[in-house]
């Protein structure tokens, strides 16, 4: 399907555009979305970003976000619910959402009580259990929500809704859907999927039952999210696409009387399995080998663990941790490593990763990989193909995986090559940004039809 629709919004003197809903825009960490819209408005689709939190002015941006044309609106920052009651934290924080609810209410009466009627009921109906306090997040999303509903409809110009991450993000955008009429659809990700916490009781399986479809990166998530729902045909995979021609094949460097350098790069959690791998080098250092390893990520829950642990093993010389870096600066470090590893995990709450991005850059590059054989994982890495996989948790196979690709620069080339190709292939974001703009557009034209 290949419609014109900035062709069709002038012919119907206002934007028929798509309003996506976040927690934070934008995240270092998660540099796929604003790729996407960057993209989805070089495909002609009009969008406008609603996000709940504004990123710290510290924080670092790619390149992509400033490309992004879209209108971001940031809504009125709330304190936290914890340790509060709800009558003390409403008194604080009502009065910035006040009048937008007021008129929203004014406009659609019967739409305002049932959504507030049902989310009540919500948070009785998902709390921890019978004798726990109801669930307070559900009364701060509904007034979220009711600030981003009066806006939209204000507007006249967004006739569809999505929300990334379908925990939070998704509770607010259905909220949102209820008060509008307007359809939604969200994209699923990782561990929003598998946390019972984030989606308790049966609520993932409403929202999936509610959206008009749903996006997730991986064919593993794909199959989870369809044995939750009586209608698995909305469900979609459309993996995180990558810019090939940005993230090329690196020129040959040569590694003769270099040290070879080891990379890694992810937020410090974890699913990422830091851990293994740095256990994994105290290994190798005792087989003789001469390398060096670089972490690179923002810091979150294990950075000091593994800062402690790298300490314990005597391996500060060896294990560099940096910071997070731009994509700008990523490409540089891609470029001049010898291998890229990564050994995620399925921790002990269900949290995991699905496909993560870095490999899909590092393959892109001709960088050689490893990683694990969990989740959506071998849908990217082909076992001794294009790259090396390994069970999770096992640090031997990690440090085995290591030996071979360190001792065979032969290999490092044809699977890095091989690598590049898969991307070239499947993760390509002109191919992967199409079907999302197909799956929009449908939305779009029956939505059209309905108005006209």
């Amino acid at each position: 399907m290949d419609v014109d629709i900035s062709h069709r919004r002038s012919e119907k003197g206002s934007g028929y555009g798509i309003a996506y809903i976040m927690k934070e825009f934008p995240r270092l960490s998660e540099t796929f979305i604003s790729n996407e819209i960057f993209l989805l408005e070089q495909m002609g689709l009009s969008i406008k970003v609603f996000s709940v939190k504004r990123p710290s002015e510290k924080i670092k941006k790619h390149a992509t976000v400033d490309r992004v044309k879209s209108e971001v609106v940031y809504l009125p920052s709330v304190t936290s619910l914890s340790g509060s009651s709800m009558v003390g934290w409403l008194w604080v924080n009502l009065p910035k959402y006040f009048r937008d609810h007021c008129q929203l209410f004014k406009s659609r009466p019967k739409a305002y009580l049932n959504t507030f009627i049902d989310v009540l009921s919500m948070t009785f109906r998902y709390r921890a259990s019978f004798f726990s306090f109801p669930k307070k997040a559900f009364i701060k999303e509904f007034l979220q929500a009711g600030y981003i509903a009066h806006r939209i409809l204000a507007s006249g110009q967004i006739h569809h809704l999505h929300g990334h991450f379908c925990h939070g993000s998704t509770t607010i955008t259905m909220f949102v859907s209820r008060l509008s009429k307007i359809p939604f659809s969200f994209t699923a990700h990782a561990k929003d999927i598998y946390l019972p916490k984030l989606n308790p009781g049966n609520l993932l399986k409403k929202k999936l039952e509610k959206a008009k479809f749903v996006v997730t990166c991986t064919g593993a998530n794909r199959q989870h999210l369809q044995s939750l729902c009586r209608t698995p045909e909305t469900i979609h995979t459309i993996y995180h696409g990558l810019d090939t021609a940005v993230f090329s094949s690196r020129k040959d460097i040569s590694e003769a009387g270099t040290t070879p350098l080891l990379l890694s790069v992810g937020r410090f959690v974890k699913k990422k399995g830091f851990e293994y791998l740095v256990k994994a080098c105290r290994q190798l250092k005792d087989q003789g080998h001469d390398f060096q390893c670089r972490i690179v990520g923002e810091p979150d829950e294990q950075t000091d663990s593994i800062k402690q642990l790298i300490c314990e093993l005597k391996l500060e010389k060896v294990v560099i941790l940096s910071g997070g870096v731009t994509q700008d600066e990523l490409r540089k470090i891609y470029s001049e490593c010898t291998l890229f590893v990564l050994p995620c995990q399925i921790v002990d709450n269900g949290d995991r990763d699905g496909i993560p991005n870095v490999l899909v850059e590092a393959m892109a590059m001709e960088v050689p990989v490893i990683s694990t054989g969990i989740s959506g994982i071998p849908e990217l890495i082909e076992d001794r193909v294009n790259g090396l996989l390994i069970p999770q948790k096992d640090i031997s196979a990690l440090a085995k995986a290591l030996e071979t690709f360190l001792e065979d620069p032969d290999l490092r080339i044809r699977m890095a090559r091989a690598g590049r190709k898969k991307v070239c292939n499947l993760f390509d974001s002109k191919k992967t940004n199409i079907a999302l703009k197909d799956l929009f557009v449908s939305s779009l034209d029956q939505e059209l039809k309905v108005s006209t």
